[in-house]
């Protein structure tokens, strides 16, 4: 499911002429803002609701540059979700559908009164089960990888 789309931005381009790495991260915030408004938790959703997504933890995997003007569009799966939370992975690609960069995510549901981890409205927990799931025998590549020197 292809959940945003933009264009590699002239302020974007770094010293080596191609998009810096800050704005890989920047482009994948950009699709989580996209998914959580796509399960309704825009602003009014999260006015309505006295909950938004915290964002856990990120693994960010370089593939290939991209370079300004370029388009990319970012797919997502749903590798894993509970009652609060969401395991999601993201895939950059350009417009031949080569992939730039991955970023694997956990996202946390925080009701706002308390700041803490709380189960997803009713509402929200039926938007995520209508998310594309990744099916068991075809996790990415790229997902659920450790980062280290290997010996």
């Amino acid at each position: 499911m292809i959940i945003h789309e933009t264009q590699v931005a002239p302020e974007w381009v770094d010293y080596n002429g191609h998009m810096n790495d800050a704005e890989y991260a920047r482009v994948f915030s950009q699709a989580c803002d996209a998914l959580i408004e796509h399960i309704g938790l825009d602003d009014a959703g999260r006015e309505q609701h006295g909950y938004t997504i915290y964002t856990l933890e990120t693994h960010l995997c370089y593939r290939r540059e991209a370079h300004q003007g370029q388009l990319l569009s970012v797919d997502l799966t749903l590798l894993d979700s509970d009652a609060k939370r969401l395991h999601v992975f993201f895939a950059m690609l350009d417009e031949e559908s080569n992939l730039l960069a991955t970023s694997e995510q956990m996202l946390m549901g925080i009701e706002k009164a308390s700041g803490r981890p709380g189960p997803f409205p009713e509402a929200i927990a039926s938007a995520v089960a209508a998310l594309p799931q990744v099916d068991s025998d075809a996790w990415p590549e790229l997902a659920g990888r450790t980062i280290g020197i290997r010996r």
